[in-house]
């Protein structure tokens, strides 16, 4: 999943961070019976710095749910307020620290105020 979606995701937003706001996006990485979700913020700090924060969680697409006529809803496919899905902190942190060692991240994972997980990258990352 770091590899696949969150590291590009966090690329270009990195790329639009050069007008100075944070921006973000919602990834997703399917499997069998399954979809990992990542959201993604980026918000540049110091000059040549940027702040990646990121919370991850699956959403259960397994075939029995939909013959039991309850198929994933759209909630959960999102982080509240607009939706219903918890930030799972193991696969977070997972995730994050894959994403740190890829961008050489200046520090290590530190909760953020709202179930994600943030990092510091230098801008320039390979």
């Amino acid at each position: 999943m770091a590899r696949a979606v969150v590291e590009p995701a966090v690329r270009e937003l990195m790329r639009l961070c050069t007008d100075g706001r944070e921006h973000s996006t919602t990834v997703a990485f399917g499997g069998d019976g399954f979809t990992l979700y990542g959201h993604v913020r980026v918000r540049p700090t110091e000059p040549g710095q940027a702040d990646v924060s990121l919370a991850c969680w699956a959403a259960n697409t397994d075939t029995a749910r939909y013959f039991g006529n309850n198929p994933p809803s759209a909630e959960e496919t999102r982080l509240p307020p607009e939706g219903t899905a918890v930030p799972d902190e193991s696969l977070t942190g997972r995730v994050t620290g894959h994403v740190a060692i890829r961008m050489n991240a200046l520090d290590g994972p530190r909760p953020d105020h709202d179930g994600h997980l943030t990092i510091t990258v230098p801008l320039t990352s390979p």
